[in-house]
């Protein structure tokens, strides 16, 4: 038997708890993948796992041994990552979580057009608001937007800022006049994100300071931006919003941009991927992919 390979079966069937989960991952039968395991426990003279009818437990020296191994398929895999790079072009299966709304609507476009120029790759993309460990659901990127937090092993690169602005629909103007500055915003209705539990305030910068935070009144709180920006259409309040989500509404005239002499907020998005010795070039082509085209949907015209 291949050394390596059975290394990766015996990993795999750690990680997944049990020799018939790790079959059906492997598309192997549950006896070869014990073949696999015993193949090195005789190989090394010690015993790696513990097999009761029950369950199995991994022995004092099968969990370091699995952990080495784990090291070395890590190192076999970024060796076959630069013979791909040889090959300059990205090849594989690609990963790639992202929020909902920006994903649909700027992020997918990129990642289809990118797939259309490389026919060798695969690509498989999630549309979820949740955060998600790169790691444990083995995504390759995931696109996130807002403040990250600091975690370890995990790399993040800016790839657009999208611009904040408050609208509403002319309708909800003639009925309750036009806020002119922040200070009016406290007279007005307004329709706010909420997501998971918690009110997301309005952010508005200021030169060396930390952005100002409002909450005007409200009734209305949606998790779905589109939702928001629907209500705001038929006048129910005013909507704190990205541009390029609804450039079409305020092209059309359903939509009002206000406070004109207010510089607007950016939000930032980010790609995200595990650090690794080398970089998949699919991974990294992707990215660059995403900063050269992401901008142009964020301007005032469409790109």
């Amino acid at each position: 038997m291949d050394r390596l390979t059975s290394m990766a079966v015996f990993v795999k069937a750690v990680d997944l708890g049990s020799f018939a989960a790790a079959a059906d991952a492997l598309d192997l039968s549950g006896p070869m993948v014990g073949k696999h395991v015993r193949f090195l426990e005789e190989r090394l003279g010690v015993r790696l796992i513990t097999r009761t009818t029950r369950r199995q437990s991994l022995t004092e020296f099968g969990r370091a041994y699995y952990e080495r191994c784990r090291g070395i398929l890590a190192e076999a895999d970024a060796a076959d990552a630069l013979a791909a790079d040889q090959l300059s072009e990205p090849r594989g299966k690609l990963r790639v979580t992202m929020p909902v709304h920006f994903g649909r609507r700027c992020v997918a476009p990129v990642l289809l057009e990118f797939a259309r120029r490389y026919p060798m790759l695969e690509l498989d993309m999630s549309f979820n608001d949740r955060f998600v460990d790169l790691a444990e659901d083995d995504y390759d990127l995931a696109i996130r937007t807002g403040g990250l937090e600091d975690k370890a092993g995990v790399i993040a690169r800016r790839i657009a800022r999208q611009r904040m602005i408050v609208c509403a629909s002319p309708a909800y103007l003639e009925m309750h006049g036009q806020p002119l500055h922040l200070e009016d915003l406290g007279a007005h209705q307004a329709i706010i994100y909420r997501r998971s539990g918690r009110i997301r305030p309005w952010l508005f910068p200021r030169t060396d300071l930390s952005p100002v935070e409002v909450t005007p009144p409200n009734r209305l709180r949606l998790d779905d931006l589109d939702a928001i920006a629907d209500a705001a259409v038929i006048g129910m309040g005013l909507a704190w919003l990205p541009y390029w989500l609804v450039r079409d509404r305020i092209q059309a005239g359903g939509l009002v941009q206000l406070l004109p002499d207010q510089p607007e907020y950016l939000y930032d998005a980010y790609a995200l991927w595990l650090q690794t010795p080398h970089l998949p070039l699919k991974v990294r082509l992707a990215v660059d992919a995403l900063v050269e085209a992401l901008p142009g949907f964020m301007q005032y015209t469409a790109p």
